[in-house]
C-alpha cells in the first residue's frame, strides 16, 4: 500500500481534519498547502442530498466563473454546412467531420468541451458510450446543443470560464474553481458563483438538506472540509 509523499504529509499537518472551515479560511489554506511545483487546479466537491437514482432529483447545469478556470480549453464542435464555417471562424480547435466521428467511436477524446448543433445530434447520439462516461456529451440542458448562429458565443463562453456540473452516481458534484495562483478573492468569487448555480439547479424532488457536506483541495493536495451553512449562503 503506497504512502503519501513527504511534501503532502507536511501540508496535511496544517489542516485540522475535524474542523469545518469558512470559505475564506479554506481558500487560503488550499493555496498554502499545494505540495506540487506546478500551478495546481483548485477543485470543490459537494456531497448532495439528491438521489441520482430518481429522475426528479437529477442535478445538471452550468456555472460561468467570473475569473475563468485557468485551464486551456480545447473545443470540438459537431456541426455541418454553415455551422462548420461559423465554428472555424469562432476558433474551434476541432470541427468534427465523419472521419473524426469514427475516431471518437474508437476512443479518441483529446478535447475538453463538445458543442453540437441540433442537425447532427443523430450522429452524435451514437457516441454516447464514449462521450457520456467522460461528461463530454452535448446536452441542451448544459447549453452545449446550440443553433449555428450561437456557436461562436458558446466557444467563447467555454474558454472564458464556463463550467458544467452534474450529480454523479455516488451523489457528488465535482467542480473546478481555478488555480492556486489565483488571488484568494478570485477563488472566493468563483466559488460563490459555482455554489449559486448549484443552488439554482435544485430539483423539486429533493427534500431535506440539499448540500450535505463539502470539501475543496488543490490537485494532489490535502482536502479541506467546508462549513456547509456558510458555503450554501455565499452570494456573488
Amino acid at each position: 500500500m503506497s504512502t503519501r509523499g513527504k511534501k503532502y504529509q507536511e501540508a496535511a499537518k496544517l489542516v485540522d481534519r475535524q474542523k469545518r472551515y469558512l470559505p475564506d479560511e479554506a481558500v487560503g489554506l488550499v493555496k498554502n498547502t499545494s505540495p506540487v511545483a506546478f500551478d495546481a487546479t483548485v477543485e470543490i466537491h459537494l456531497r448532495m442530498g439528491a438521489d441520482p437514482r430518481h429522475a426528479d432529483q437529477q442535478v445538471r447545469s452550468v456555472a460561468m466563473l467570473p475569473h475563468g478556470t485557468g485551464r486551456q480549453v480545447r473545443v470540438l464542435v459537431f456541426t455541418q454546412g454553415d455551422g462548420a464555417r461559423r465554428a472555424k471562424e469562432g476558433g474551434a480547435d476541432y470541427v468534427a467531420d465523419d472521419d473524426m466521428i469514427k475516431r471518437i467511436e474508437g476512443g479518441w477524446v483529446d478535447f475538453d468541451v463538445a458543442i453540437a448543433t441540433p442537425d447532427v445530434m443523430g450522429k452524435v447520439g451514437r457516441l454516447g458510450r464514449v462521450l457520456g462516461r467522460r461528461g463530454l456529451m452535448p446536452n441542451p440542458r448544459s447549453g452545449t446543443v446550440v443553433q449555428p448562429e450561437d456557436i461562436a458565443r458558446s466557444i467563447d463562453e467555454a474558454r472564458k470560464g464556463r463550467v458544467e456540473f452534474r450529480l454523479d452516481r455516488t451523489g457528488v458534484i465535482h467542480g473546478v474553481l481555478g488555480k492556486v495562483s489565483f488571488e484568494e478573492e478570485e477563488l472566493l468569487e468563483n466559488m460563490a458563483t459555482f455554489v449559486e448555480a448549484v443552488n439554482a439547479a435544485k430539483p423539486s424532488g429533493v427534500k431535506g438538506a440539499y448540500i450535505r457536506s463539502a470539501a475543496m483541495a488543490s490537485a494532489m493536495g490535502p482536502s479541506v472540509r467546508l462549513d456547509v451553512p456558510a458555503l450554501a449562503t455565499m452570494k456573488t
